[in-house]
């Protein structure tokens, strides 16, 4: 791949202020993918979502019910201890997906969905808050917006054999919840990327005007942070 944005010619790197890059997006929007570009072509620092270390995840995806608060619990506390790891690391951080998703979006879906019961999504969410609050938030979230259609179609081509049953509905749904989320989202900037129109793995066109989009908001978080 080839790539001409001025990131590329040292113009962005850790002399300056860190920063802390949480990419947002459903599954399937491309977010690791992104999350090891950026990390391997300006040193940053990655994390990633731990989706190969949930012993849950499988039989979630087989029955969702019985399982949903086991493997909500998982990512919650896999999150919080990335999100400890990257505050403590000496340079810029990059992260799949952040804290903030697992309650607003997963969770919360499971629970509207008859999926999580009452008393379990009231834990859930106890145990969020009192930790959340404490957390400092990413300097600037980038957001991956795809319709669901393209996201089946990323899912499909990836072939990952825990997602072949997951359910168009379902993504719909969990869609809805990240456009409603990310609307009320005041934290931090956000760096909405169109997925429909933007394919960076397949075309190097793409990826640097990505690497354009993420140069042109975060200068400026970099030298006023």
């Amino acid at each position: 791949m080839s790539f001409s944005s001025p990131f590329m010619q040292g113009r962005f790197n850790s002399a300056s202020s860190n920063c802390f890059i949480g990419i947002a997006g459903n599954i399937g929007a491309g977010k690791s993918s992104l999350t090891g570009l950026f990390a391997e072509r300006f040193g940053w620092k990655p994390f990633y979502e731990a989706n190969a270390e949930n012993p849950y995840l499988e039989d979630f995806y087989h029955d969702m019910e019985r399982w949903s608060f086991h493997s909500q619990v998982f990512f919650l506390g896999k999150r919080l201890e990335h999100h400890r790891q990257l505050l403590e690391h000496h340079g810029d951080v990059i992260q799949d997906r952040t804290v903030y998703e697992d309650a607003e979006i997963f969770a919360r879906n499971l629970y509207l969905q008859g999926k999580m019961s009452q008393r379990d999504y009231d834990a859930y969410r106890n145990l969020y808050h009192a930790v959340s609050a404490f957390l400092p938030p990413p300097n600037l979230m980038v957001y991956l917006r795809a319709s669901t259609e393209t996201l089946m179609e990323h899912i499909s081509k990836r072939g990952r054999a825990f997602e072949r049953n997951i359910d168009r509905t379902y993504i719909a749904q969990l869609n809805h919840l990240y456009e409603d989320w990310i609307g009320r989202w005041t934290v931090c900037p956000i760096l909405t990327i169109n997925m429909d129109e933007l394919d960076f793995v397949e075309h190097d066109h793409d990826l640097n005007t990505i690497l354009t989009l993420l140069e042109t908001t975060l200068l400026p978080l970099k030298q006023h942070p």
